[in-house]
């Protein structure tokens, strides 16, 4: 059985994709800080930003394929601490990519929708970044750098994820949840607009990225544009709660350490032609909370 590479196993996007990924792969996860056990799963615990290390695990596993999700993603942190981020966003992403290219085996790498500023949306693949906070800047220097030691590299911009909780992470959709149905106001933003998708679609767009084994960008987002509250309208409406529930803000309301972008929006018609295939947010919605 091929043998395939999962860094940040246990983190949301990584055990989203671990799930779908061992029906048809041997797979291995890593793990830094969580350690999670995944039924068929060899998880791993490794330190990515040690070189030596990492060469080890390559050499002991020879993958087939590498999916690089690992990353330090939360903006706030890589904006007050931005050298400790560069250690994993950038320099084990070049070392991975560098690694990808030694073995000659695909290389897929989850960027982000933040490496745009937002004024533009929706972004297609061509258009130029223009990051306005710390990590996305150091995102687009994995990107470029990653494509520089290994031309074939697949970056994979993601957007916004949500959906079921993992058992070492969640995405912002249980917090919500939690605030609406103890009947607290939730107070959401009426001008950033996303394309979301759920962790399990994001997996599958990854794994069809390596299947076609598409070198250079491609952005996995969602089929709708839509703002924050105007998700938030439709939790409440799956749930059966009051639309009053959801308050209306703007990003300048709350005080942030890192700049946030209003429009990063994707323009993903070039993996919708290739077969991904997102549902409506409100699907999303309704298959993971009929699941709870």
């Amino acid at each position: 059985m091929k043998k395939l590479l999962i860094t940040g196993a246990s983190g949301f996007l990584g055990w989203h994709l671990c799930q779908l990924a061992k029906s048809t792969w041997e797979v291995y996860g890593t793990y830094f800080s969580h350690h999670v056990d995944i039924p068929n799963v060899k998880m791993l615990p490794v330190n990515l930003t040690d070189t030596q290390q990492l060469k080890g695990i390559f050499s002991e596993i020879q993958p087939t394929a590498v999916i690089h999700t690992a990353a330090q993603s939360q903006p706030n942190f890589c904006q007050v601490h931005p050298q400790e981020s560069h250690l994993i966003n950038v320099t084990a992403a070049c070392d991975i990519a560098r690694l990808c290219a030694n073995y000659e085996i695909p290389c897929i790498f989850t960027s982000t929708d933040l490496v745009f500023d937002g004024c533009n949306g929706p972004y297609k693949e061509t258009d130029p970044v223009s990051p306005i906070n710390i990590y996305g800047e150091q995102k687009v220097m994995a990107e470029q750098g990653m494509l520089q030691v290994y031309p074939l590299t697949t970056i994979c911009r993601m957007p916004l994820m949500f959906g079921r909780e993992t058992p070492t992470a969640n995405s912002f959709l249980q917090p919500f949840m939690q605030t609406l149905k103890s009947g607290k106001m939730l107070n959401l933003f009426i001008d950033e607009f996303r394309t979301p998708v759920s962790g399990t679609t994001a997996a599958k767009g990854l794994l069809l990225a390596l299947e076609k084994q598409i070198s250079g960008i491609l952005h996995l987002g969602g089929i709708e544009r839509i703002s924050r509250y105007d998700f938030g309208c439709l939790l409440v409406d799956i749930l059966e709660l009051p639309r009053e529930q959801i308050i209306a803000c703007r990003q300048k309301d709350v005080k942030m350490a890192a700049p946030r972008p209003a429009d990063v929006s994707l323009d993903s018609s070039q993996a919708f032609a290739m077969g991904y295939s997102p549902l409506s947010v409100k699907q999303e919605l309704e298959i993971l909370i009929s699941n709870e």
